[in-house]
């Protein structure tokens, strides 16, 4: 069975920064797109971003453009999401998700592997 684990969350004030950290384990990580998703009570999950498997860029919500990075080294099955200037509205669980498709997808129902997510809070 496939593993998500995902650390680095934590408390932060407003424009601070953090580094979230998913590792993947019992999947061939570098065949899979790997992405960030968070969820803030009351609400929906929502897509943060995208790192393809293959050739190509990521992909990035509008709210966190600019601000937030994915990178992945697929040396250590290991994708990660840096996240500066962050803002109160940031606050949520994160996620990370595993995705075994070519094409990319904004879809929380299109991933097969789930992490059991990591809490971001940002004081004002």
């Amino acid at each position: 069975q496939a593993r998500l684990a995902e650390s680095g969350g934590g408390t932060v004030q407003a424009g601070g920064s953090l580094r979230l950290s998913c590792v993947a384990s019992r999947i061939t990580f570098i065949r899979y797109n790997m992405a960030w998703f968070r969820q803030a009570p009351g609400k929906e999950r929502e897509f943060v971003a995208v790192e393809r498997w293959s050739r190509g860029g990521p992909v990035y919500a509008d709210s966190v453009q600019g601000r937030f990075t994915i990178s992945r080294d697929n040396a250590k099955n290991t994708v990660y999401l840096q996240m500066n200037s962050l803002r109160p509205e940031d606050t949520a669980v994160y996620y990370c998700a595993a995705d075994g498709q070519f094409d990319l997808t904004r879809r929380p129902d299109d991933y097969d592997y789930w992490g059991q997510g990591t809490q971001v809070t940002v004081s004002s």
